[in-house]
């Protein structure tokens, strides 16, 4: 008998048994712990966007409008906005990189109208009271998913004015009929998580693979399955290559050519924000 096979045995019992457990775990978080929209809520998600349409007349209560002293201290307000959607004319897909490592990101979209307004929509954890994000915890029903609407001098100006996070902001391409499927299908998604709260994912509920999701049900098969899903900072590549990015800048270019984070910071977080950050590109 080779000497090598009683460690190897013992080993694979060992591996076995820590997957043995790390089953049961996973079951009895599947069994016993159930998502809910009754919990000490973090402030900034305190409330949940819900929409009501009436033909082309969109109303969206519980809008996100916070003030940002700095990312822990600020204040927040919650509005009511109508929206004409016949008025609605452009989508952007924003993605703001989290490390110096290309991978971890996070993304979401935005919706412009043509008398100036603009509506941010960003899915999220909903935080707790004292609660931060953990990629590991995303996976074992610690956090609800939330779809943020909000106004984008706070979704973007916290990310690029008070984050100092790279900021990247692309106009997508898109026939009106699919971009106003898309938004009301992401307002439908998130009318329902109001009624019926579900939990974020980190693998198969993140804020890159619902948006995926989105694409695809109002466009079937424009989103063909792509681990860059997995790794979000390389969304926008994966956007370019299926030529959903509105440019006709090559490949090496286009990312430096949409970066956005220093026309907000030169502009700050005032009224005019919209307009400020796309000074580079139009529209």
């Amino acid at each position: 008998m080779n000497a090598h096979s009683p460690r190897r045995f013992r080993w694979s019992s060992l591996a076995l048994g820590l997957l043995a457990i790390l089953a049961l775990v996973w079951l009895a978080l599947l069994l016993w712990v159930h998502p809910s929209n009754q919990r000490d809520w973090s402030p900034d998600q305190a409330q949940l966007a819900t929409a009501v349409i009436d033909g082309d007349s969109l109303t969206i209560r519980n809008v996100r409008n916070a003030r940002y002293h700095s990312t822990s201290q600020y204040v927040v307000f919650w509005e009511q906005r109508h929206y004409d959607l016949k008025r609605l004319d452009s989508v952007w897909f924003v993605v703001e990189p989290f490390t110096d490592w290309r991978g971890p990101a996070h993304t979401f979209l935005s919706f412009g109208f043509d008398d100036g307004q603009y509506l941010a929509i960003s899915v999220e954890i909903r935080k707790e009271l004292g609660e931060s994000f953990s990629p590991w915890l995303g996976l074992l029903r610690q956090y609800e998913l939330t779809y943020t609407a909000g106004d984008e001098r706070d979704l973007i100006g916290l990310r690029a004015i008070h984050r100092r996070d790279p900021v990247y902001l692309y106009p997508m391409r898109a026939s009106a009929a699919h971009r106003r499927a898309l938004l009301l299908d992401m307002l439908e998604r998130a009318n329902a998580l109001a009624a019926q709260p579900e939990f974020y994912n980190t693998l198969t509920s993140t804020c890159t693979s619902n948006i995926v999701d989105h694409i695809e049900k109002i466009a079937p098969g424009s989103m063909p399955f792509s681990l860059k899903t997995l790794l979000p900072a390389y969304a926008d590549d994966l956007a370019f290559d299926l030529g959903l990015i509105d440019t006709t800048l090559p490949r090496e270019q286009y990312r430096q050519a949409y970066r956005i984070d220093d026309l907000a910071l030169a502009h700050g977080d005032g009224e005019g924000f919209s307009a400020a950050i796309r000074a580079r590109n139009g529209k």
